[in-house]
């Protein structure tokens, strides 16, 4: 039976429920994190830092983490270009096209770990993962290059990056390392699948060049969920060599070109509540704006494909034009209306939740045959069987997620 590891994609240290997640979550035996430099610009190494600082030595001390270094994004990338223009950085050290950010080179790799180390306070990680290395073929199909050309440079640039690993090996920072790809799910005759049969030949060529005797290669993570089951061939793969399998995205998945979340919600109680209280306050010629904006929110809520579409749409249109109603707003009546309207969004996004979930069982009712059982509950227990993988990773940025899954294991 697989095990859980937390998940710390949406994870924070400015969000103290989030730290005490963890520390509960350490407390009741997870025994593996998985964490990304990436992952709220370096926000969820430093949270695990604060759990593990509230953790009883014996107990953190049996925890291991997994990071991953490989792309950059957002504040991370102004970041990085300031440190480039800074000569923080050797010339060597990136080797990334400007649409992708992806930088997989061993050097760009040293920075990251030391990065990494310091925000999580510690002087070793247990695995260091490359992160998506196929946004190197991706950019590569978007540029025309021939397939043959496009793999031998990407097997090229992770056997460097594993010779860079190696090299830590013989530090003591890391004990072991491997790949995290979306594209080991993928069909082979994918163009964006990643070909995997070759990585253990590359492992031992870099420890080689490095003289170390064995490579450290040990881990491979993929999504796998009840959708989408094609990586379990390359799990299978992975087991008959010997690696760990950690499976990610296992209530996130695309299915017939469309994002699912597997989970059942409850329809918001207090929705119309603050709803009504906002849409009252903004009925004046002044606040039409905001007035239209609630109106249309309201009519639309039920449209979203998943709740991802939502969280894009909220950060891309809706918090613009919020901002750009609250400009008529003098400063003593602004505090009100945003405390206001924060307790609406909240709301407003568990309502897409829920008719998110509503519209998931409907569409998916040969998977989900069981209406008494929650979708998330069914999707958990389908990976729990898959004897390929060794740990199902799970945001769990509530303590209550935590004690939910928990309860799975029976």
């Amino acid at each position: 039976m697989s095990n859980f590891a937390f998940g710390t994609y949406r994870i924070s240290d400015l969000n103290p429920q989030h730290i005490q997640a963890l520390k509960e979550a350490i407390e009741a035996g997870i025994t593996l994190i998985d964490t990304s430099s990436n992952y709220m610009d370096g926000g969820a190494e430093r949270a695990i830092a604060l759990a593990m600082r509230l953790a009883e030595s014996d107990i953190k001390n049996e925890v291991e983490i997994v990071s991953k270094f490989g792309y950059i994004q957002g504040s991370s990338l102004h970041e990085y270009r300031a440190n480039l223009a800074e000569k923080k950085y050797s010339k060597d050290v990136v080797k990334y096209t400007e649409d992708c950010y992806h930088c997989i080179s061993k050097e760009f790799m040293h920075e990251e770990l030391t990065a990494s180390l310091k925000r999580l306070e510690a002087t070793s990680i247990g695995c260091y993962l490359i992160h998506n290395p196929e946004y190197y073929i991706i950019e590569a199909i978007k540029n025309n290059i021939p397939k043959d050309y496009r793999l031998d440079e990407m097997y090229r640039r992770i056997e460097d990056a594993f010779v860079g690993l190696e090299e830590e090996i013989k530090k003591g920072r890391i004990s072991s390392y491997g790949i995290s790809s979306n594209s080991f799910s993928l069909l082979e005759s994918d163009d964006e699948f990643l070909p995997y049969e070759d990585l253990l030949t590359l492992a031992q060529n870099a420890a080689t060049i490095v003289k170390n005797k064995k490579h450290s290669f040990t881990t491979i993570e993929l999504p796998i969920n009840m959708l989408e089951i094609d990586g379990l061939k390359c799990a299978s793969w992975a087991k008959k060599n010997g690696l760990r399998v950690l499976a990610n995205r296992p209530l996130n998945a695309r299915y017939l070109n469309k994002m699912y979340r597997l989970a059942d919600y409850t329809e918001s109680r207090d929705y119309y509540h603050y709803f009504n209280e906002l849409i009252e306050f903004c009925d004046k010629d002044e606040f039409r704006i905001l007035y239209n904006l609630l109106e249309e929110m309201e009519a639309s809520k039920h449209k979203f494909d998943w709740i991802g579409s939502y969280d894009i749409f909220l950060y891309t249109q809706i918090i613009p034009h919020i901002k750009k109603a609250l400009e008529k707003f003098e400063a003593d009546e602004r505090e009100n209306i945003i405390n206001s309207i924060n307790l609406f969004l909240i709301e407003y996004r568990k309502m897409v939740e829920y008719e998110c979930s509503v519209r998931t069982r409907d569409e998916l009712k040969e998977f989900f045959k069981e209406p008494h059982i929650p979708m998330q509950e069914a999707a958990i227990k389908f990976l729990m069987k898959c004897e390929n993988v060794d740990y199902i990773i799970v945001g769990m940025r509530k303590p209550l997620y935590i004690h939910e899954i928990l309860c799975l294991r029976g």
